[in-house]
């Protein structure tokens, strides 16, 4: 299970570097995930950032173990 995120991971990194808030406004990577800037990364970033979050915690939540996480 520990690859079962990875997919939601490179996508959420991939959408990030291509917004604006690193294309236009020069931020850090790590600058843009903040929720401040919420405005110039994207929903769909946003949504991404969601779904990588709730997949990891899915990971740790131990009704999840034995299922398996809903994302894979």
């Amino acid at each position: 299970m520990s690859s079962s995120c990875k997919k939601l991971r490179q996508e959420m990194i991939d959408c990030i570097l291509a917004s604006d808030c690193i294309e236009k406004h020069n931020k850090s990577f790590t600058e843009c995930l903040q929720p401040e800037n919420s405005d110039l990364v994207g929903y769909e970033c946003r949504q991404l950032q969601r779904a990588f979050f709730e997949c990891k915690r899915e990971m740790l939540d131990m009704r999840y173990r034995f299922r398996g996480n809903k994302a894979s």
